[in-house]
């Protein structure tokens, strides 16, 4: 996917993966900082990790209390602080700037994969953990009327649940399930990525009937056993292929300081994922 957007904008750029263990991630970022690196993205472990690695942190990262995308600046001559590649030699001094772009991707997938209005909904959404925190925050910052979080240990989203009630007083949340219809039930859990895991989800407790839309973050297998039921119960279904494209995109869109071609990264993120 960057490789065909940095192929379409002319760039003799490369993304490279790099397995790093999370003992040996602030040695990682000082290296590619010596190695005059453009920019990184960071995965799981390593969002919540580079918080305190970086040496400054956008709204997004600060707001979100993760880092997934890095962007190198070095200081120019005026003192000011500018992104590496406007630079024509390795600057003589850089920093890291981490920014987030994971929960701006999830509203905007749900918008235009589900064509879902966030303001005034109902949502259930299945685990708090690193990406469900984020997407629970994130909702709550959207207006949404309802959240209904469940999580297999009940403390999480309850912690989940009460950051809310601080930072989003006006948004009604609830831990457990609903007891009447909602807009959207969103997977932020693991289960799906493996054949043969169940839905993550207690039928008994809520019917996917109840639930207008579904969407779930994994997208590969590209139909999750949730998925399967849920078009099954008429739902408008969608999985986590487009927030994955969007986050990737405004990832590029802070290293290269030039729009995303959108539709090259979707056809190549396809193609290398569906085959």
């Amino acid at each position: 996917m960057q490789n065909a957007g940095l192929s379409a904008l002319g760039l003799n750029w490369r993304y490279l993966a790099f397995e790093v263990d999370p003992d040996n991630l602030r040695a990682a970022l000082q290296g590619a900082k010596a190695m005059n690196f453009v920019g990184l993205n960071l995965t799981v472990p390593h969002k919540l990790l580079a918080v305190d690695m970086v040496d400054v942190l956008d709204e997004s990262a600060k707001g979100w209390g993760a880092v997934n995308t890095i962007v190198f600046e070095g200081r120019d001559d005026r003192g000011a602080w500018r992104p590496v590649r406007e630079f024509a030699d390795a600057p003589r001094e850089t920093r890291l700037h981490g920014f987030n772009t994971d929960a701006d991707a999830i509203t905007r997938a749900l918008r235009e994969d589900l064509g879902l209005g966030l303001s005034g909904a109902k949502i259930l959404l299945l685990g708090t953990g690193g990406a469900g925190r984020t997407a629970a925050l994130k909702l709550a910052s959207e207006r949404v009327a309802e959240l209904f979080l469940v999580n297999r240990t009940r403390s999480k989203a309850e912690a989940v649940a009460n950051e809310i009630r601080e930072r989003h007083p006006g948004v009604r949340v609830t831990t457990g399930y609903p007891a009447g219809p909602v807009d959207l039930v969103l997977n932020a859990t693991s289960l799906g990525l493996k054949l043969g895991d169940p839905v993550p989800l207690d039928e008994q407790q809520f019917s996917l009937r109840q639930a207008a839309a579904v969407y779930d973050m994994i997208y590969r297998p590209a139909e999750t056993a949730l998925l399967k039921a849920a078009n099954v119960a008429g739902c408008r279904t969608a999985n986590g292929l487009g927030m994955l494209l969007y986050q990737g995109a405004k990832a590029l869109e802070l290293w290269t300081g030039q729009p995303a071609p959108l539709d090259i990264m979707r056809r190549a993120l396809e193609k290398n994922v569906y085959g």
